[in-house]
């Protein structure tokens, strides 16, 4: 149910098989520590969304890889991060000419934190054009009580912890590097503070939580918690309606 795989004569059908929805994978492109590779956050998107949208008959857009992780700073080499308004106006528009390829239900699936904003931003303008599009968004992380459990065990304000590192080594084992996961560890430094610090204040390798406790097995049943827990909302996105049927723009 890859859309880049789709024809554009097959995707009207695949549409209507789907209650004309799609998902739309954003990651990011940031450093996660010594012991991740940058893209991190946006293959997890990836591959969790694959797997959802075959167990869900549910088109798949190609993944967005860039997201909005300013707040990494220019500390650590390797993050390509997008201004807020930047992302907030390339979803939109990913949004627009999905509508007009037919979708009607768009589940946002977001994987890097601070994307949560500008893509809450994007729905609003989405929904408020587009009268008879529906827009979920839906944070990897919290998708579910156990999921979220799982990576805030190590620290509430988490990056490249447990959680993360042991769905690397399960998911995407490329992305990992074995040999500095146990010497990786950072405590989350952010409890008690009033201010929202970047993270080149808040951790001293850019780890915030304790990745020598991943492993292989975790990740194999976190990641499998994910796929059945957000293929569980979409199935129910799929048959949704809008609790009162009354028009945006009255009349």
């Amino acid at each position: 149910m890859n859309w880049a795989e789709r024809t554009w004569s097959e995707l009207p059908g695949d549409l209507a098989n789907a209650s004309h929805s799609a998902i739309l994978p954003v990651g990011a492109t940031e450093q996660h520590g010594p012991h991740l590779g940058t893209g991190m956050d946006y293959v997890l998107a990836d591959r969790l969304c694959r797997k959802v949208a075959e167990r869900t008959s549910v088109p798949m857009l190609p993944v967005l890889p860039y997201g909005c992780s300013i707040g990494h700073s220019r500390r650590w080499p390797g993050t390509i991060a997008l201004q807020p308004i930047t992302l907030i106006n390339v979803v939109k528009e990913i949004g627009d000419w999905a509508y007009h390829s037919g979708v009607r239900r768009l589940f946002i699936v977001n994987s890097h934190v601070t994307n949560y904003a500008p893509l809450r931003c994007a729905l609003e303008m989405l929904r408020a054009e587009h009268d008879d599009m529906m827009v979920a968004l839906i944070n990897t992380a919290t998708v579910s009580d156990r999921v979220r459990a799982a990576h805030f065990a190590d620290g509430d304000d988490w990056h490249a912890n447990a959680a993360e590192t042991s769905l690397m080594l399960a998911a995407a084992p490329e992305i990992a590097r074995p040999d500095l996961i146990a010497s990786s560890d950072d405590p989350d430094r952010t409890g008690g503070l009033v201010f929202s610090h970047p993270v080149n204040r808040t951790s001293l390798n850019g780890v915030t939580g304790k990745p020598s406790l991943a492993n292989v097995d975790q990740g194999l049943e976190l990641f499998n918690w994910m796929v059945e827990d957000l293929a569980a909302i979409i199935e129910r996105g799929k048959s949704e309606r809008p609790p009162i049927d009354q028009s945006y723009f009255g009349g």
